[in-house]
This record gives C-alpha cells, structure tokens and sequence, in this order.
C-alpha cells in the first residue's frame, strides 16, 4: 500500500484573478467558448447542461465557485452551479469556518476570510503569541482595533476558565441542603 500525501488547500488571495487564465470558459483561437452560454435563462436547460459539462472539465471549478460567492455574484453558472443552486451557499458563507483559510491567514497568506474565520485568525494569533502589530497586518485593521480584539479575546477566555471552574467546584448544595439558610431561603 504507497502512502497517500494530503495537498495543502490553495486559496485563492485577495484580489487575484490570474486563476481565469486557467478556467475552460475563457474562449482563445483553439478553444472558442460563447460567453453568453454561461447566463442562460431559467428555461434554457440545453444551455445550462452545456455550461455545466464545461465546468465538470474545468480544474478552477472550486476557485470559480469561491470566487462568485466571496464576491456576490449571483448571475449565471459559476463553478458548475447555477444562480439557484449557489443561493443556500451565499446565505451559508458568512458562517463558513474553514480552518486551512485560517491557518493560510495566520502564516502570512492574503485570503479572504468570513467573519467567523477571522474570530478564529484572533484566537490562533493570541494562542500562538503573535503580536498586535503582526495580527493588525495581517486582518488588515488599525493596531487599536487589533489591541481591542485581543483585549476581547482574552476577557473570554478568563470568563470561560471562570465558569469552567464554577461547574467543577462542589456548590454549597451538594448534600442537598442550603447551608446557613433555613427552608425558606432566609438567613438563618
């Protein structure tokens, strides 16, 4: 048995677009290619079915469909969905936690995080002691605001070891009974 190797995730940075260049719709001399068919009306389901098979063939299907949801777009087939099917993933995104996109962040990478994934860039950061300076560039936000997230981060982090250490401490009703307090809960 040959062991397997796991590729890193590739994420695509802020603002590139060089993967197009790769992408099967992207007409040249040997390989024209009809734009039109890529924003065919609902009914059109021969043209749908084309496009589809084009994305089926492409290798920057996921970046295209990455793309088109980081970016809004919601008009025609991208990344071998339509604008219905791509619909419950737009709705979905902000939530996404993807933690390679995190991990590409917090090593330097320029990716495009949703709110919950640059949460998570915080945490790593402040887990790993990386400085306000360093998690400012690489968030893209002013040194006081990395200094007020930090901030935030480790008030939750104590009130989470606080209430971590309330429920694993004996309560005073542990033998069920209030102690120094009589049956109707007044001093006793």
């Amino acid at each position: 048995m040959t062991p397997t190797t796991i590729n890193p995730a590739r994420h695509r940075s802020l603002g590139d677009h060089t993967w197009q260049d790769q992408a099967v719709c992207q007409s040249t001399e040997y390989n024209p290619v009809d734009p039109e068919l890529f924003f065919p009306e609902p009914d059109e389901t021969v043209k749908i079915t084309a496009a589809k098979s084009l994305c089926g063939q492409c290798p920057v299907r996921r970046t295209c469909l990455d793309a088109a949801l980081e970016g809004g777009d919601t008009h025609g087939i991208r990344g071998g969905m339509t604008e219905e099917e791509r619909a419950p993933l737009h709705e979905k995104l902000a939530n996404r936690l993807d933690y390679s996109r995190v991990n590409a962040t917090v090593a330097g990478r320029d990716v495009h995080l949703t709110k919950a994934e640059r949460r998570a860039v915080v945490r790593a950061a402040y887990r790993h002691g990386l400085t306000e300076q360093r998690l400012a560039r690489l968030l893209k936000i002013s040194e006081e605001h990395a200094q007020k997230l930090y901030r935030e981060t480790r008030r939750a982090l104590r009130n989470r070891d606080l209430e971590q250490t309330t429920k694993s401490t004996p309560s005073s009703e542990t033998d069920g009974r209030h102690l120094g307090r009589d049956d109707f809960g007044a001093a006793a």
